[in-house]
């Protein structure tokens, strides 16, 4: 939420014009706090509500805060109808790795190898990437920063905020009291902050969306190109016609 305000802050958000959404998760709490709009309601359904909003009034500024569970398992469907549609919102998804507030099991982003209440001996499968999905699923801008990055974190933010189109970005963050306990043995937020930046690396450039299965977080603004938004399919085929 601070990186969020600072960068709204910078850009000058009218909040008086903004709806916020969030879903269910650690993060989902952060438009209760926020004041404007908020909608806070079922779990990974946050861009089902964003779409109607926004054919309702596209002049409306929405910012979804999602969990990494939320938008990737059972939002995950969602998520890609909503990047290859182009749907003008901004969607931050807070990555903790895991399903931190309902009992630390494994996520559809948990890396291989880390234990978790439901991995005990290690997870075995692929994790998602992302912003390799975002990217192949049609998103026209898709950024990744880490909770130890905060300048380049509300930079792109404010990208993200200005950006015409389905704005997708990612924050790598640690959970001291799930996935820290599990995975990495430690309790201690700093020891999540410091395993974070280890397994970061800096990336320059268009995302590979032929790479396999993650091993760490590459960072950085993947993909940032213009596009026409959604504006619900009747609609513009009338005005094609």
């Amino acid at each position: 939420m601070n990186f969020f305000l600072r960068a709204a802050d910078e850009v000058e958000l009218d909040f008086d014009n903004l709806v916020a959404i969030g879903g269910v998760g650690c993060a989902a709490r952060i438009p209760a706090y926020l004041n404007a709009e908020g909608l806070h309601g079922i779990h990974g359904r946050t861009l089902p509500w964003a779409t109607g909003i926004k054919l309702h009034n596209p002049d409306l500024d929405v910012v979804i805060f999602s969990g990494d569970g939320d938008a990737a398992a059972i939002g995950g469907n969602h998520l890609i109808q909503a990047a290859r549609r182009n749907l003008d919102v901004t969607m931050i998804v807070v990555n903790n790795l895991n399903f931190g507030m309902t009992g630390g099991q494994m996520a559809p982003t948990t890396l291989t190898g880390l234990r978790t209440t439901t991995s005990p001996f290690g997870t075995v499968e692929n994790p998602f990437d992302l912003c390799r999905l975002a990217t192949a699923a049609g998103a026209t801008y898709v950024s990744r920063w880490t909770t130890d990055r905060p300048r380049q974190a509300v930079r792109g933010i404010k990208e993200a905020l200005e950006h015409e189109g389905f704005a997708f970005l990612e924050i790598i963050t640690q959970c001291p009291t799930n996935f820290g306990r599990r995975a990495l043995k430690s309790g201690d937020p700093i020891e999540g902050v410091r395993w974070i930046a280890e397994q970061s690396r800096g990336k320059a450039g268009q995302i590979s969306i032929d790479a396999g299965a993650p091993d760490g977080f590459d960072l950085g603004t993947f993909v940032k190109r213009s596009e026409p938004v959604f504006k619900g399919s009747s609609v513009q085929a009338a005005g094609e016609a």
